[in-house]
């Protein structure tokens, strides 16, 4: 048994004032439809009004001032994507090319998150696929301080500002630094 939800009781549905409905217009008017065939226009139901009121003498009626639109939000950033088995093991293997590498040992992290970014937009600029970001290791003797890069470059990478930039990213090999380096998939630039 279906039936329609009966509006709460005390409340009656009212229409639009002339003052709404001349600003809802307005930002209709604005929209860009999202379909390429325009919708039929549909007559407004007639508005049903209170007793009329009078006109006080001496009033202008307020102008109508047109409300901002905002701007459509940006798309949300492209989700990361492990590197997949294949790709890996060829990297590993010396049997696709690291394109480029960045070495960020000894930079403070403002710097390091700079050099970072613009390595990354050269790399998506030049058509390269893979490249190579080595931190270090840091944790040297046990000092809890020490390897700051090695866990804050994958913190960066996974922010919306690289995503652009990056497909994904994961531990390099043994031999290409191991845990103190990351092999990462540059994203096409789009034409």
């Amino acid at each position: 048994m279906s039936h329609d939800p009966e509006p709460p009781r005390g409340r009656r549905k009212r229409g639009l004032s002339e003052d709404e409905r001349t600003l809802w217009e307005t930002v209709a008017r604005q929209v860009k439809p999202l379909r390429k065939k325009p919708r039929p226009v549909r007559p407004h139901p007639p508005m049903a009004t209170a007793e009329p009121q009078p006109e006080k003498q001496g009033m202008t009626p307020r102008p109508v001032v047109p409300v901002a639109v905002p701007k459509p939000a940006r798309p949300a950033a492209p989700p990361l994507v492990p590197l997949g088995r294949r790709e890996r093991a060829r990297l590993s293997r010396g049997r696709s090319d690291i394109e480029a590498r960045l070495d960020l040992h000894g930079m403070t992290q403002s710097r390091a998150h700079q050099a970072l970014h613009h390595f990354l937009h050269r790399a998506q600029h030049d058509g390269l696929t893979f490249v190579l970001v080595i931190t270090g290791k840091g944790a040297m003797g046990g000092d809890p301080e020490r390897g700051v890069l090695r866990r804050q470059v994958p913190h960066w990478l996974s922010l919306p500002e690289f995503r652009p930039l990056v497909v994904g990213f994961e531990e390099a090999h043994v031999g290409h630094g191991g845990a103190g380096a990351l092999y990462v998939r540059i994203r096409r630039a789009r034409s």
